[in-house]
């Protein structure tokens, strides 16, 4: 989008020189020789830059700059001077203004001025843009949960934002545990500063104290520069130690002094540096059953679960999955350029049905297989891939599909028979088949023990 400048000066001719050397430059510019009827302007549709006189009759440039940075905080305004009325454009810099280009001012000069202007719209608008899509992201109100379950989640992610206290997030993989981190962080005041998440899953042993708390030069045969670790960089803001239960008994002891005493000492060093970080650490372990098996530190989990926080699978929370489904389905739609798509008409109470044990991530990767495969306008239940299941809920890779429908069909029968009381008549009728069938099905699946009528 091209750059709109306001250019505001007194002098008829000074506002038309100004003008014609920016829209040289591409830019789109708009004069005046008001001080009212720029203000006006700048009121009614937006601008990326002012450029006004400093001394005018009507009103000044101070007044014009108060008067706009009112209407739009981040506009930069530049200032165009005399020599005689430095101090007063000096003033006005401490005011908010962005420069000042003294009168007579070289092209080159006010075009180099006007760039660096316009860049830091830019940056701003980039800032303002980037912060809402994590607001939009990672704010309670725009995650996905209508059970009673999640809603308590989002009540306790809440309330745990406020402090600075060490959150621990449990639940299995797959359940959003991360997503509830970042919402722990974009909720708190600590908002603007940094978060920076590790897996500690996927970091070996001899370089886990590494990455988290940096080393000096020469502290191993690689270190040919120090380098500052996980707990440095995110000074002021969150640490997401994602997997903690999988770090080793050695690293736990060096962790617990980070948490108690909020200082880090770098491998190959010997001084302690202070850092200032929110700990918010998640896994997929049952700690406490760790704790007594040895192989975690006690000392360490109750100084980690300060705040615990348990996100619950999603199959003890079925109320969640339709509205899960129907925001992936939006979402990647748009992503993935196939508007218009829809679920086909069985295909949402089959997903209300699945037992999902992989939890939302496998309910997402499903939607997204669905988007991708989808011959028309309709996501048909073969399109989902979704992985055959055992009454449990759990997945048996060894378990065939024809297995499945064997089993299905079974249950099937069984219920129907169970609500007419064992009735194989009314049973048939109830299945959609005829006595001859049902009874070969009985036979087959070794349903017996019922006495039928007919």
């Amino acid at each position: 989008m091209t750059p709109r400048i306001a250019v505001l000066d007194d002098e008829p001719r000074m506002v038309d020189i100004i003008a014609m050397v920016l829209r040289r430059e591409g830019y789109e510019v708009e004069a005046f020789t008001e001080g009212a009827v720029a203000l006006a302007a700048l009121e009614a549709r937006p601008f990326d830059l002012l450029i006004t006189d400093l001394r005018m009759p009507d009103k000044d440039g101070l007044e014009i700059l108060r008067s706009a940075r009112a209407t739009e905080p981040e506009l930069p305004v530049i200032l165009i001077t005399a020599h005689g009325s430095v101090p007063t454009a000096i003033a006005a810099l401490r005011e908010g203004a962005f420069d000042y280009v003294q009168k007579p001012f070289d092209n080159q000069e006010l075009k180099t001025v006007v760039r660096r202007a316009l860049e830091v719209t830019r940056l701003a608008r980039e800032n303002r843009y980037l912060r809402s899509e994590l607001v939009s992201r990672y704010s309670l109100e725009s995650l996905i949960g209508e059970s009673p379950a999640m809603k308590s989640v989002f009540e306790l992610t809440r309330r745990a934002a406020r402090g600075p206290s060490t959150v621990l997030i449990t639940g299995e993989s797959g359940t959003g545990k991360e997503l509830i981190a970042r919402a722990v962080h974009y909720h708190s005041d600590r908002v603007g500063k940094p978060f920076l998440a590790v897996n500690c899953k996927a970091l070996a042993e001899g370089i886990v104290e590494s990455e988290l708390f940096g080393h000096e030069r020469g502290a191993f045969t690689s270190a040919d520069r120090a380098r500052a670790g996980l707990f440095e960089r995110a000074d002021g803001g969150t640490v997401f130690l994602d997997e903690i239960g999988e770090i080793g008994s050695g690293f736990q002891a060096k962790l617990l002094r980070v948490v108690q005493e909020r200082t880090v000492q770098r491998v190959g060093g010997e001084s302690e540096r202070s850092v200032d970080v929110r700990i918010v650490a998640a896994t997929n372990r049952d700690l406490k059953a760790e704790v007594e098996a040895g192989r975690f530190r006690e000392d360490l989990y109750f100084r980690l679960a300060v705040i615990p926080i348990r996100i619950p699978p999603l199959r003890e929370r079925p109320e969640d999955v339709l509205p899960l489904a129907r925001h992936f389905l939006t979402r990647l739609t748009a992503e993935l350029s196939r508007p218009h798509l829809e679920f086909a008409a069985g295909v949402e109470e089959v997903l209300c049905g699945h037992g999902w044990p992989g939890n939302v991530r496998e309910l997402e990767n499903a939607v997204e297989r669905g988007v991708v495969l989808a011959r028309g306008s309709e996501i048909g239940l073969d399109d989902l891939l979704l992985d055959t299941e055992r009454g449990d809920g759990q997945v048996s890779g060894a378990e065939t599909l024809q297995v499945f429908l064997d089993r299905a069909t079974a249950e099937r029968i069984r219920t129907a028979l169970d609500s007419v009381g064992g009735v194989r008549v009314e049973a048939a009728r109830q299945l959609g088949v005829d006595r001859t069938t049902l009874y070969r099905l009985m036979r087959k699946y070794e349903i017996g023990g019922v006495t039928g009528a007919g």
